[in-house]
């Protein structure tokens, strides 16, 4: 083991910055915080106390921590999807190890020359696919690397995004349109993309995908209804935002709607008198798809099926591995693993620990980075960029596939188009 302790500036102070940074509060001995650069100055200001920065290693833009030499181990970049090739690249540059929020980039070419800087120069890169390093799917990864159900043949994974969740990220909040974020497949799925490769560990080959915005559209809209919650709509909806954000105990949907954590009712109430978050979810601007599915055929035959939808309570993730000796059923929440053995039909259930941001998978992946960026031995299989980059291209080619109307995309041609 080693006693290094990495050190290491945040780019993007908000929700996901914060969740990786505070690592370094609960493992000082591993992981410490020395700069950041955050446009919004109550963001930069609560982290800057969070993490006792000095004023000299603040900054209001990126730009300005690679005016410097060198200065930190790494860079974690946690600015928006369609802002993260222009620093990535410059910390590429300077020689910094990177942390990089998914999705990589909202292009495909620059999500494959992020991976092949990082390879030139000698960097290690690692992505946020956070569900690779939560105990449940590490867990399923090792049952399926003993062997215990045969070689795969099919999986069917579902993404229940939450019908709540997705009126507040992708109607009213930062992911709502494919021009400004990334399209829903990529922004919120790429996730699931990775870890159906990771489990499988073969080549797709082809896929073709279905699904549109089909509810939360003007279509939709109650007659009469006002353009903002809070101008005196009297519908019954759930997804009143003077529910949802100000008489909600959702610290998350309080903190994002008013801009700061803590908010009082006083400021909640003003952001969603005039802010993104105020809107009816019926009058938005949003044009990303509620509901998606991708079916998948990888090398040897082994096929499988994905469905993302968010008309759904909970925010989970189901799958279902059939194997030739067997299988396995698993629900990320409450983290319950069922392994099926099909020589005497026994069954037994594996329970994890699901405790943490992202079912465990941010201090997960954390602990990974950490690891990764030391040098020490590990069996973890990293989400490095290379492998990354690849991933997300069946998101690209099922987002061609669907526009196309679930044209069959074969991936070598996908590829060599682009």
């Amino acid at each position: 083991m080693t006693d290094r302790v990495i050190k290491a500036i945040l780019l993007g102070a908000g929700q996901r910055g914060n969740s990786y940074c505070d690592y370094a509060i609960n493992n000082p001995d591993k992981l410490q915080i020395i700069g950041v650069a955050e446009p919004d100055a109550v963001r930069r200001g609560d982290f800057q106390g969070k993490h006792k920065l000095v004023d000299v290693n603040c900054f209001d833009n990126w730009e300005e921590v690679f005016q410097r030499e060198k200065w930190a181990d790494a860079i974690i970049i946690c600015t928006q999807d369609n802002m993260h090739y222009e620093p990535i690249m410059a910390a590429i540059d300077k020689g910094y190890d990177i942390l990089l929020e998914k999705p990589m980039s909202p292009s495909p070419h620059e999500c494959l020359e992020i991976a092949h800087a990082a390879e030139v120069k000698g960097v290690k890169v690692m992505v946020c696919h956070v569900l690779r390093y939560t105990p449940f799917f590490m867990k399923i990864k090792e049952i399926l690397e003993n062997g215990e159900i045969g070689d795969i043949v099919t999986i069917v994974h579902n993404e229940n995004v939450g019908n709540l969740h997705h009126s507040h990220s992708f109607v009213r909040g930062n992911w709502n349109k494919s021009e400004t974020s990334s399209p829903m497949i990529l922004a919120k799925s790429c996730h699931d993309m990775d870890i159906i490769q990771w489990l499988i560990d073969k080549e797709c080959l082809r896929l073709s995908s279905f699904g549109s915005l089909s509810y939360f559209s003007k279509e939709n809209c109650p007659p009469d209804a006002p353009p903002r919650c809070t101008d005196g709509c009297t519908e019954d909806c759930p997804y009143d935002s003077r529910k949802l954000y100000r008489d909600s105990d959702n610290e998350w949907f309080r903190a994002v709607a008013a801009g700061r954590a803590n908010a009082t009712d006083d400021q909640v109430n003003a952001a969603i008198e005039t802010g993104p978050y105020g809107r009816c979810v019926f009058q938005c601007d949003n044009d990303v798809v509620d509901h998606q599915v991708v079916s998948m055929e990888f090398e040897e035959g082994i096929t499988a099926a994905f469905s993302m939808s968010s008309f759904t309570p909970d925010i989970s993730r189901s799958l279902k591995i059939m194997g030739t000796k067997g299988q396995i059923k698993g629900h990320a929440t409450p983290g319950s693993i069922i392994v099926t053995n099909f020589m005497d039909n026994s069954e037994r259930e594996i329970i994890v620990d699901t405790r943490g941001g992202h079912d465990g998978g941010d201090v997960g992946i954390m602990d990974a980075f950490c690891t990764y960026l030391s040098n020490e031995k590990s069996n973890t299989s990293y989400s490095e960029a290379n492998i990354s980059a690849q991933n997300h291209m069946l998101c690209f080619a099922a987002e061609k596939s669907r526009l196309e109307k679930g044209a069959v995309i074969e991936m070598k041609d996908f590829l060599r188009n682009l």
